[in-house]
């Protein structure tokens, strides 16, 4: 076999070539503490090392999401707690209203304390986040979710939305609550409507009956569909009865053949002497007030059975509160004032611990979804950590096997340059001498 000088100088340069660049690597390794510097390297290991990457950039993510979602949370919950309290104060307010010994001057203090208090609430719901989003206008968060109007009555403007958020790879968790489910979706204790029953209808004194409202909520889901009816005895009228009403259109008419039994059974009572008289009755509870007309008969009905325009079932917390303002504001100092100011204040401290139960309800759903957020941030951790645990098996360099292979390396190296030299001053002119 022949080989030529050109063949020997250019094997001897791709060896020294070959082995410098394993040194050059492996100090290359070395230098960044990584076992894989190109995909080559180790295939299996690349297209593994890539997919914990992309997990981690979702992890990442959620994290962000997260400490967004808490931000939104945290806000929400100091305003809502921030509402609870001013809730407080109005129901206490709204107990000292009901003093009858107060005078129309003292009424109108704590209505001014009321509409103080009225325009406190109403800023904060309105709150916006550092977004400047609305925190209850729902999916509308540009849009201011309540405004007075004219009249002075309030208007929810948002929608009923929820804005949610991503945090894992299947749970979206709600990060806001809109205001109608917070502050306008409040139980109505006065959805109830009073009817003239008398047959055949007779002068009756001004407000005979009044206070109508919803007292104990379990005992109203037995509620006779039809309502009841309310009648004064027509030789004594301080002696009533009350009972259900069978027939729709038709108070106290016996019920038609094969009628279902009606909710409810009859009861009869005296009304006090000289003074006004609280009934209760189904759930309801409501005053007669002073000496009804003789033969008097009234009928009173809930929502499913109420007129055209019955009361409505749901009320806002600002409307309960103006709503008690004005009857303090107007109420004269008389006895049909006093009544009015004492029916005012019965409906609204009723319908305030409804409010505030509803926004209790909100708050502990606030706290669930808090929870919520620190398992998932926990558990996010925990999965990072395996996955950072698994690249740095899978890319991180061995670097007592790295600095002994780059020995050897180097001794491999240096020999094969030493051999390079000998062999390329090698020449057949030596031999013939």
């Amino acid at each position: 076999m022949r080989i030529s000088t050109i063949q020997a100088f250019n094997n001897g340069v791709q060896g020294l070539q070959r082995n410098y660049a394993n040194v050059t690597r492996t100090q290359e390794q070395i230098s960044t503490g990584n076992r894989i510097l190109t995909p080559a390297d180790d295939p299996v290991a690349s297209v593994r090392l890539l997919q914990l990457e992309q997990q981690q950039n979702v992890l990442s993510q959620y994290g962000s999401n997260l400490t967004a979602a808490k931000n939104s949370l945290t806000q929400e919950e100091v305003t809502l707690n921030s509402v609870n309290t001013i809730l407080q104060r109005v129901r206490e307010l709204t107990v000292q209203a009901g003093n009858g010994a107060l005078s129309q001057t003292d009424r109108r203090s704590i209505a001014a304390e009321l509409g103080t208090r009225e325009e406190e609430l109403l800023g904060l719901m309105n709150t916006r986040n550092a977004r400047g989003e609305y925190l209850f206008a729902g999916l509308q968060g540009k849009t201011q979710p309540f405004v007075r109007q004219a009249d002075g009555t309030y208007s929810y403007q948002g929608d009923e939305g929820q804005r949610k958020l991503q945090v894992a790879s299947s749970l979206e968790l709600p990060i806001s609550d809109n205001g109608k489910k917070t502050f306008e979706n409040v139980i109505n204790a006065g959805r109830l409507s009073l009817n003239d029953s008398s047959v055949p209808p007779a002068p009756l004194p001004t407000g005979p009956v009044s206070g109508l409202l919803v007292d104990d909520e379990v005992s109203f889901a037995s509620f006779p569909a039809n309502g009841f009816q309310l009648d004064f005895d027509a030789v004594d009228p301080m002696n009533y009865t009350l009972r259900p009403v069978t027939t729709p259109g038709i108070p106290g008419a016996p019920p038609a053949p094969d009628t279902p039994a009606v909710l409810g059974t009859a009861i009869s009572g005296r009304l006090k002497q000289g003074e006004d008289t609280l009934v209760h009755y189904q759930g309801v509870a409501f005053y007669v007030n002073g000496t009804p007309a003789a033969g008097a008969s009234f009928t009173i009905t809930g929502p499913d059975a109420s007129p055209a325009t019955p009361p409505p079932n749901k009320v806002g917390i600002l409307s309960t509160i103006a709503s008690l303002r004005n009857a303090l504001e107007n109420a004269t100092d008389s006895p049909a004032g006093s009544r009015e100011t004492r029916d005012a204040v019965a409906l609204a401290l009723t319908n305030l611990d409804h409010g505030m139960a509803t926004v209790d309800g909100v708050r502990g759903e606030i706290g669930a979804r808090l929870n919520v957020v620190e398992s998932t941030q926990i558990d996010n951790e925990d999965v990072s950590l395996v996955n950072k645990a698994v690249q740095t098996d899978l890319r991180e360099l061995d670097y007592p096997e790295a600095l002994s292979r780059l020995t050897f390396q180097s001794i491999v190296l240096e020999a094969a340059q030493q051999s390079y030299v000998k062999i390329s001053g090698l020449n057949l002119f030596d031999k013939l001498r």
